[in-house]
């Protein structure tokens, strides 16, 4: 993976990456080279990773570049006050344009999922989030999806509960996978008040371009 060909925004306190699908943001037990791992090496550093995108999805991820700064940025992810917008392409279409989505998710560590609940149930954290349709083809709808909270794999839980699973994702109720076993989510937008100037930073990445129904949608993301 060519690093440099990923970087989104890149200043002396943190750093945006593109991050694509079926790499992984941190280390895990493949034992495959991670996100992190090769920004460390491209930048020489230590860096602190703040948010996390699921291995088989694609999209923006942020790191620090020391603690203080790391500490200041996972504050803003924990009083959401960031601004987190994300695309998926999902199987079926949902029940009404747009909606705000509520649920309680419970994670499956040993599985490495989480079920989402329409009640609070023991162990479970209460997960919101809001969709638009912003486009169909024959078979899939495109939805905008922007989250309140940020949950172990809500989006892919959340939608899956509606009845409309991310398409490749089997986990979740995908019909099939996808060739490549990535899903089609993508982590499209994020805004973040800069940890020194305090001025408000907002990075966008498009979906995976070698992709034929990304590319299908990209008219459609770029107009949005």
């Amino acid at each position: 993976m060519n690093i440099e060909n990923q970087i989104l925004f890149n200043d002396d306190y943190c750093i945006a990456i593109h991050k694509p699908s079926l790499i992984p943001s941190q280390l895990d037990t493949t034992g495959d080279t991670s996100l992190i791992q090769y920004a460390e090496s491209f930048f020489k550093q230590p860096l602190f990773l703040i948010n996390r995108l699921d291995r088989v999805a694609s999209g923006i991820v942020l790191l620090a570049k020391n603690a203080k700064i790391a500490a200041i940025l996972s504050a803003q992810f924990q009083h959401k006050t960031t601004q987190k917008i994300y695309f998926a392409i999902v199987e079926n279409e949902p029940p009404q344009t747009q909606a705000t989505l509520v649920h309680f998710l419970k994670k499956n560590a040993q599985s490495n999922t989480s079920k989402a609940f329409d009640e609070e149930v023991k162990g479970a954290k209460k997960a919101e989030l809001s969709y638009f349709v912003s486009g169909k083809s024959d078979r899939y709808c495109l939805l905008k999806v922007q989250l309140s909270t940020g949950r172990h794999h809500q989006i892919r839980a959340q939608l899956s509960k509606m009845g409309c699973p991310i398409k490749g994702d089997v986990k979740y109720g995908a019909r099939r996978s996808n060739t490549n076993r990535a899903i089609h989510l993508h982590a499209f937008q994020l805004e973040f008040t800069h940890p020194q100037t305090g001025k408000k930073i907002s990075v966008k990445t498009p979906p995976p371009s070698d992709d034929t129904l990304w590319e299908y949608f990209s008219d459609t993301i770029g107009n949005l």
